[in-house]
């Protein structure tokens, strides 16, 4: 049994590990530039650099790594060993405070979205102190941010970072003119839920459409799913249980605070959820947790599924980012306190959330886009595409009260009787959970349930922390000559709620009333990436990143592009093993299952006229027809697959001809495919069924 205080962050060099090893004037330098991000003197970082060594090499290492996250939706590390010639043909182990600071991968190979051409390969790595250094595998992993050689950020860490510095600075300001000058930084705190498959690696290795795309391409739905909603919060079965036991103790060791687990709703579908940390290390962990979910899984005979839709017609993964901000004074400026009326701080800083998502609801749709999520948002499978706030019953009832300038009641923490003596009375929160709103108000914090499962969280998070220091540099700018403080934050609190009281919703976002109601109220309902991603540089989302120095224009463009271009890459990759596995597995599968079938009514017939052979020539009548529509519609497909080199000039085109055409024609032929599986014999079936891969494990 682990002894969990003992063996936590034990592969971390964290705060203790630079107490115990630094000189104190390095520590005292080094902590200045992560609590107040001051600049980080090169010797300061040489000092910091031997002992990390030290330490990484005491426990086993020989290697070490800048750790980064390109645009490609993973992470990427390069490993140099620690060794250097030392003159007399032996080696000695070093690592200089130049290395901890810069590396050098190939900026080249990584998408830029034109940023870069092929022969400009140089680009940087340079450490962010604000993040730990972990071991792993043998080497001394240091977290980084990534650029190219002419300094454009081809990264998702810089935008985080910056975005927090921003949101910290605005958000400071307009905690001074409300008389908190004791404040001198705020962070961002993200608890990012994660949810996962794990399958059978034996069925994984039988089905190509999981190892090239990560989802089931075909798959008849199995005859039980999640509709006895048995399996949400069940009992863990065994071998997953072990699997978690494991993965709890590796994200430990590398100080990641897993802190909850449970099954999920869908069949073989559960999911992991940690404490807060600030957004940056957050983002940090929770890449680093998508990583190791696949290791140890491997070491279980499973495969840990992270796609959004891997197997129709259960729910999907999501991710949910539950983000707050707080003070380095320890105030969590998202909680309503106890008389949220009379709290004048709160209700400014939810006006800028408010004011933030409704202005800039297409950003949040954009940052959550992805080929896998589509199958999600706008799928009804929560949350739906269109954004929208939930605030709950009391919060809402205060806002309606503000706007409509009527006195405000708290129904206050109602008492819930159990009534059964050995069982407590308790009181309940003052609201609901909604479970089918995009954007939730639990209590101190916002959680955005849109994010897909397999997204790296700094993209949602950036974008957040953007828009909402915006309009925060926008209410210091009205504030701060008011000759009556108090009644200007009246005054602009009441005016916010009322122009943007649209994007509150505390209803049933699954509902279809809800989209008729969303589009007179003016709300987008973007359902897939190209739709969503035609707003990305619209003059508001150029102007809101530019402005506050998070990135240039043609850095934004350079995302634009590549989500576009990848969106397209992926449904072709899609498209390209759904024709492989039609032509090569599953129309010969079928074809001779046919074969047998009137095999068997022939030789029927020879031993006897009166032997009935109906059933084989039913069945033999509607594979064959089924068999010729879907050799039709592969054929369809493939020319579909074929055409599409003619739209890939322009990206926005490309997506949409992928979405609007490619995948439509997938679905049909999946359709037919899925049809034959139930009618052929699963001796010639040539892939595990859903029932084999949802139930085996």
């Amino acid at each position: 049994m682990a002894n969990v205080p003992e063996i936590f962050g034990s592969m971390v060099f964290n705060d203790q590990k630079m107490q115990e090893r630094l000189p104190k004037a390095t520590y005292k330098a080094l902590k200045k530039t992560i609590q107040n991000g001051e600049p980080l003197d090169l010797s300061v970082a040489n000092v910091v650099a031997n002992a990390m060594k030290d330490w990484a090499i005491e426990l086993g290492c020989t290697h070490y790594t800048h750790w980064f996250q390109p645009m490609t939706g993973v992470t990427a590390e390069k490993h140099d060993s620690f060794i250097a010639p030392s003159g007399d043909g032996q080696v000695i182990m070093e690592f200089s405070g130049k290395e901890l600071i810069k590396g050098e991968p190939d900026a080249s190979s990584f998408p830029s979205g034109g940023i870069r051409a092929t022969f400009e390969a140089r680009g940087y790595t340079t450490w962010d102190p604000t993040s730990y250094a972990f071991v792993r595998d043998g080497s001394l992993y240091i977290p980084t941010a990534f650029c190219s050689y002419t300094g454009e950020i081809l990264d998702k860490k810089t935008p985080l970072l910056r975005s927090m510095e921003r949101l910290s600075t605005e958000a400071v300001k307009v905690l001074h003119l409300l008389g908190k000058n004791d404040v001198t930084r705020v962070t961002t705190t993200v608890g990012p839920e994660q949810e996962y498959f794990l399958i059978d690696k034996e069925m994984y290795d039988q089905r190509e459409d999981l190892i090239f795309t990560g989802r089931t391409l075909f798959g008849a739905k199995a005859p039980k799913g999640q509709e006895l909603d048995d399996h949400y919060f069940g009992s863990i079965k065994t071998r997953v249980a072990a699997y978690m036991k494991d993965l709890d103790e590796e994200l430990w060791k590398l100080g990641i605070l897993a802190k909850t687990k449970h099954n999920e709703v869908a069949p073989s579908q559960h999911e992991l959820a940690p404490i807060f940390s600030t957004a940056n290390v957050a983002t940090d962990h929770n890449e680093l947790t998508m990583e190791i979910m696949k290791k140890i899984a491997e070491k279980h005979g499973l495969v840990c599924l992270l796609h959004e839709k891997p197997f129709a017609g259960v729910n999907g993964s999501g991710k949910h980012n539950n983000w707050s901000i707080s003070t380095n004074t320890g105030e969590n400026l998202l909680d309503p306190g106890k008389n949220p009326e009379n709290n004048t701080q709160f209700l400014l800083f939810l006006a800028a959330i408010v004011k933030a998502v409704h202005e800039y609801q297409d950003l949040l749709r954009i940052t959550v886009a992805s080929a896998g999520n589509d199958h999600r948002l706008g799928a009804n499978e929560a949350p739906p595409a269109i954004i929208s706030m939930y605030l709950g019953d009391d919060l809402g009832a205060l806002v309606e009260s503000i706007i409509n300038d009527k006195e405000y009641v708290s129904k206050g923490k109602v008492k819930m009787m159990t009534g059964v003596d050995v069982l407590a009375d308790f009181k309940k929160d003052t609201s609901d959970r909604n479970r089918t709103s995009p954007f939730a108000f639990t209590g101190n914090k916002f959680e955005f349930r849109a994010l897909g499962s397999s997204l790296n969280i700094a993209c949602p998070n950036y974008m957040l922390n953007t828009m909402v220091a915006e309009e925060l540099s926008q209410f210091y700018d009205e504030l701060k000559d008011a000759d009556n403080l108090d009644e200007a934050v009246k005054v602009l609190i009441k005016k916010v709620f009322t122009e943007h009281q649209a994007i509150i919703f505390n209803g049933d976002n699954y509902a279809p009333e809800w989209v008729e109601e969303a589009e007179r109220r003016g709300l987008l309902n973007l359902k897939s990436l190209p739709e969503a991603e035609a707003h990305f540089m619209d003059k508001k989302n150029v102007d809101l990143f530019v402005n506050n120095k998070i990135m240039t224009e043609q850095e934004l463009r350079a995302r634009y592009e590549i989500e576009l271009e990848n969106y397209a890459k992926q449904i072709n990759i899609e498209a390209l093993t759904m024709i492989e596995m039609a032509k090569k597995n599953i129309t010969p599968a079928v074809t001779s299952f046919v074969r047998e079938l009137t095999e068997t009514a022939l030789a029927k017939k020879s031993l006897s006229e009166a032997i009935p052979t109906v059933v084989e020539e039913d069945l033999i009548t509607s594979l064959s027809n089924k068999l010729v529509c879907f050799t039709k519609k592969t054929a369809e497909l493939e020319e579909a697959v074929i055409k599409a080199n003619d739209y890939s000039d322009d990206n926005l085109a490309y997506a949409t001809y992928y979405r609007e055409t490619v995948f439509a024609l997938m679905q049909e032929l999946r359709a037919v495919g899925d049809s034959m599986e139930t009618e052929t014999s699963s001796e010639y079936w040539p892939y595990p069924s859903y029932g084999e891969m949802l139930f085996n494990v």
